[in-house]
């Protein structure tokens, strides 16, 4: 929850299964507050909004900033007036002020919430992009993408990118909200702590599995995407849920979990997964540690791997040590390290470009044929 004051109100916006919501809570004469949701009157949708007071000392106004999987960023104004508050309900005149252009064609495109039961029973949030007219027999090349740590949430965002890489040819695009993130708050997070940790794996390959059996896509035609954590999680799906997935990008991850507190930044997440010098942590963590983990003997779906020489938060080695073995075992393994960039992967806006086109051209090869 994030909340502002303004001069004579409390604004606080949440996540409600994984929506954003927004209420303003007003104090009344006798020392009581009353509370309404703007969410409607504000037009959120399925869009992630955040507000701030203009000039919370002299004003009740807010700044409402919106964005969405097809929306660009915008910015409005809201007026609060007099009447918020009261029994007359909220009384609200939203003012646009700027609006982000379009980067991709969103005609026939639509955005969708779904949820698929994970190992567990536990439901797991999902949202989908796609064309509003998808068929239903699993020919769609989909990519699934998700991040599950560090309480961050993953709610809905305009980029470009997926747009003209990927939406415009079609396809669809999907963003989990498993657990280790922060789509439920707290508990959500630390439902996959440390030996919790396979829970966000089984979350993240129940959404696989719930695309394919609600028909939009196939085994062979569903990929998935990662960075940094997220590149740790997909990690996992190659090692342990490969009949799930037809191609994997796997980016800046962390994949040996043996070693990772002892590279670059590594021992400050030991609270995340647990400290491999313990003896009795280190037998879950190798439970979810891909290069530990990966077995010879089972099939692996394709695999790009990319990383930064120059990455001074998650080592270079992570992705080169798994590469390495894939390919030790005639697996098909595609592998990508820029010079430059740290943990995002590019310093310039050429090499950026490259770090897409390259991961994108990938899918494309793999999913559509």
């Amino acid at each position: 929850m994030d909340l502002t004051w303004t001069a004579s109100r409390l604004v606080t916006t949440a996540l409600v299964d994984v929506r954003h919501t927004v209420r303003v809570h007003s104090p009344a004469p006798d020392g009581t507050w009353t509370s309404e949701d703007l969410t409607a009157t504000l037009d959120v949708g399925l869009r992630t909004v955040s507000v701030s007071a203009v000039d919370a000392h002299r004003g009740d106004d807010l700044w409402v900033v919106t964005t969405g999987f097809l929306e660009p960023m915008e910015l409005s104004v809201a007026h609060l007036g007099p009447g918020t508050g009261a029994e007359t309900g909220p009384r609200v005149a939203l003012e646009p002020v700027r609006q982000a252009p379009d980067r991709f064609d969103a005609i026939g495109l639509e955005v969708s919430q779904h949820w698929a039961t994970s190992a567990d029973g536990t439901r797991v949030p999902y949202w989908q992009v796609g064309p509003a007219d998808l068929p239903t027999d699993g020919s769609t090349p989909t990519v699934l993408h998700g991040y599950g740590g560090f309480e961050h949430a993953l709610t809905p965002a305009y980029d470009p990118v997926v747009g003209r890489a990927w939406l415009a040819s079609g396809h669809v695009h999907v963003v989990a909200g498993i657990r280790g993130g922060g789509e439920f708050g707290p508990r959500w997070h630390r439902a996959a702590l440390g030996p919790h940790r396979h829970r966000a794996y089984e979350d993240f390959a129940a959404v696989a599995r719930d695309l394919v059996a609600r028909g939009v896509t196939s085994v062979e035609r569903l990929g998935c995407t990662g960075r940094s954590n997220g590149g740790l999680l997909v990690g996992n799906m190659i090692t342990g849920y490969p009949e799930d997935f037809g191609a994997v990008v796997c980016q800046v991850p962390l994949l040996d979990m043996r070693r990772y507190h002892l590279l670059l930044a590594g021992a400050s997440w030991t609270a995340e997964y647990g400290d491999p010098e313990d003896p009795a942590q280190w037998e879950w963590l190798q439970t979810y540690s891909p290069y530990q983990r990966f077995d010879p003997s089972r099939p692996t779906p394709a695999v790009y791997l990319a990383t930064s020489t120059r990455d001074d938060r998650v080592h270079p080695g992570h992705a080169r040590k798994m590469a390495a073995l894939l390919q030790e075992h005639g697996r098909d393994v595609t592998y990508w390290e820029n010079t430059e960039g740290g943990h995002g992967g590019a310093s310039t806006a050429a090499q950026w470009a490259t770090w897409h086109a390259l991961a994108w051209t990938f899918l494309h090869e793999r999913l559509t044929g």
